[in-house]
C-alpha cells in the first residue's frame, strides 16, 4: 500500500523536457519582439538559475548541498489507493505520489529550496514573489529560513482573506506577506484606483513581487516564481523520477494514464514530464493535466505570445494564455487560477503528447469528500481536480472491464482549506464555468502581440 525509497535512492538528477521535445521550444521574447538574451533576465533571476532557464541538457545534477535539504522529506512516498478501487468497483490499480509529506505541505519546497539556495550562492539576500493559495507563498518562506535569506510575498488578495493562516505559516518561517494588489508598489496602487474591490490575480501579484525586486538599487532582491519557467518544472521532475522507481520496484511495467492538476503547470509536469518521455520513445500512456472550467488555459486558451504578469513587465512566453489581464472568479483553488501555462506543458498539448481536461468546482468538492471518506487524507482544492479526473478514469476502466495503472500528483494537503469545504458543505459554492463573453473580452489584451508559429511533428 505504500512504496518507499532509501535516501539512497533519491534521483541525483532533474529531467529536462526541452531537450527531448519533437519540436524546439520557442523563446521568450523581450519588448522588441526579439529573442530574449541570458543577461536580459539578470536583474530578475541569478545567472546560475538563468543558465538552467536556457538549457538543453537533457539531465542536470542536483548540488549535494540541495539533496542534503530535500532528504528533510524525500523521497516522498507513493501509495496505492486500495480503499478508493474498492469504493469504485474499479479494476484499475490507481497510484498517488503523496507530496503533502513537506515541512510546507505540498509540492512547492521540491523548487523553492534549490531556488533559495542558488540565489544564496550568488550573493542574494532577499527573494519576493507572488502566491495565490499560499502554497508557493508557505514553501519558499521556508526555504528562505533554511538557508538564510528575507523574503517578501505578495498574495492574490482574495486568497489572503480566504486564507489567513497560509499568511500565519509564512509569518512563522519569517517572510512578510501582503494581500495583492497593494499600495507598496505601482502596479498595485494603479489597479486599486482602477478597481478597488478586485479580487485581484497572479499577474497582477507577480508584477507587485518582480516591480519590488528590481526597484532595489543594492542588487541584492531577486525574483522567484513557484511554476511556470523551465527551471522550476525542472526542479519538480523529482517526483516523477522518484515515482518510476517506486512503480519499478513494486514490479508495475506500464503506467496507462498519468493525471495532475494544472495551474502554471509545475506538479502536473514534476510528475508527467519523465512519463513523457517514455511517449515520445513509444509509450501508450495517456498523460492529463487538469484545470478548472473558470480559468480553461488548455482547454480553451489560444496557443499564443503573451505576458506572465498584468504590468507587462516579464517577456513574452510562447504559452496557452487567458490574456495577462484575465481575472479569475474566486474559486477556492487559489493555485489554479493563473491566466498562463508553463511553456513546456503548452508546447507538450500542442504537440499532441497531453490531453487536457476542464473540471467544475463543485464536482472537484464531491470528489475530494469521497476521497477523505476512503482514503482518509483531506486534499488541497487544486489537488481535487485530479482526483476528480482519476475517478473518472477508473470508472471507465470498471465499465470497459480493463485493468489499467493511473498514476498521479497527490499534490498537497486541503489542512489549511477546511473554509472551502465548510463553504461547499453547507451549499454556499457554485460552479463558475467561464463566459466565452468574458474569455474573448480578456483576448483583446493579446491581439496585438506577435502571434507563435505553431509547429508540431503530428505523431501524436
Amino acid at each position: 500500500m505504500k512504496v518507499f525509497l532509501s535516501e539512497e535512492e533519491i534521483p541525483r538528477q532533474w529531467y529536462n523536457l526541452a531537450a527531448d521535445l519533437p519540436t524546439p521550444l520557442l523563446p521568450p521574447l523581450g519588448p522588441d519582439g526579439n529573442p530574449v538574451r541570458p543577461e536580459d533576465l539578470s536583474p530578475v533571476f541569478p545567472m546560475n538559475l538563468i543558465e538552467q532557464e536556457v538549457s538543453d541538457k537533457r539531465w542536470i545534477d542536483i548540488p549535494e548541498e540541495v539533496l542534503q535539504l530535500l532528504y528533510q522529506w524525500r523521497p516522498s512516498p507513493l501509495h496505492r489507493a486500495v480503499y478508493l478501487e474498492k469504493a469504485l468497483k474499479t479494476p484499475a490499480r490507481i497510484y498517488y505520489k503523496n507530496e503533502g509529506v513537506s515541512p510546507a505541505g505540498s509540492h512547492k519546497p521540491n523548487t523553492a529550496v534549490p531556488q533559495a539556495w542558488y540565489n544564496k550562492q550568488f550573493g542574494i539576500e532577499r527573494l519576493t514573489t507572488e502566491t495565490g493559495a499560499g502554497q508557493w507563498g508557505s514553501a519558499l518562506s521556508y526555504a528562505c529560513a533554511l538557508v538564510g535569506l528575507k523574503c517578501k510575498v505578495f498574495m492574490v488578495r482574495i486568497s489572503f482573506e480566504q486564507k489567513p493562516f497560509r499568511k500565519l505559516m509564512m509569518n512563522v518561517w519569517g517572510a512578510e506577506c501582503v494581500p495583492s494588489p497593494s499600495t507598496e508598489t505601482k502596479t498595485g496602487r494603479d489597479i486599486l484606483e482602477h478597481d478597488p474591490d478586485t479580487p485581484g490575480s497572479l499577474g497582477i501579484a507577480i508584477s507587485e513581487a518582480v516591480e519590488t525586486a528590481v526597484a532595489d538599487t543594492t542588487g541584492k532582491t531577486r525574483y522567484s516564481l513557484g511554476s511556470v519557467l523551465n527551471h522550476v518544472l525542472l526542479h519538480q521532475t523529482i517526483i516523477g523520477l522518484e515515482a518510476k522507481k517506486q512503480l519499478a520496484k513494486i514490479g508495475e511495467k506500464k503506467v496507462d494514464v498519468v493525471i495532475g492538476c494544472a495551474g502554471g503547470g509545475s506538479n502536473f509536469a514534476g510528475l508527467s514530464f519523465p512519463f513523457v518521455l517514455d511517449k515520445i520513445n513509444g509509450a501508450q500512456i495517456d498523460i492529463i493535466p487538469v484545470e478548472p472550467t473558470s480559468c480553461p488555459t488548455l482547454t480553451r486558451a489560444p496557443f499564443a505570445y503573451d505576458h506572465g504578469d498584468v504590468a507587462k513587465m516579464t517577456p513574452l512566453l510562447p504559452m496557452h494564455s487567458l490574456g495577462h489581464e484575465f481575472v479569475s472568479p474566486p474559486i477556492h483553488a487559489g493555485g489554479l487560477r493563473y491566466h498562463g501555462m508553463a511553456p513546456l506543458v503548452s508546447a507538450a498539448v500542442v504537440e499532441g503528447l497531453l490531453t487536457p481536461k476542464a473540471m467544475n468546482q463543485l464536482k472537484c468538492y464531491e470528489s475530494a469528500l469521497f476521497w477523505a471518506r476512503t482514503e482518509g487524507f483531506i486534499p488541497a482544492p487544486e489537488t481535487s481536480h485530479a482526483i476528480a479526473a482519476v475517478i473518472d478514469e477508473a470508472v471507465k476502466a470498471r465499465e470497459e472491464g480493463k485493468e489499467k495503472v493511473i498514476l498521479f500528483n497527490w499534490s498537497g494537503h486541503g489542512l489549511m482549506d477546511l473554509k472551502g469545504y465548510e463553504s461547499y458543505m453547507e451549499g454556499r459554492l457554485t460552479d463558475y464555468p467561464l463566459p466565452e463573453e468574458d474569455l474573448q473580452k480578456s483576448l483583446k489584451s493579446i491581439e496585438n502581440l506577435p502571434k507563435p508559429k505553431v509547429a508540431k511533428t503530428g505523431r501524436w
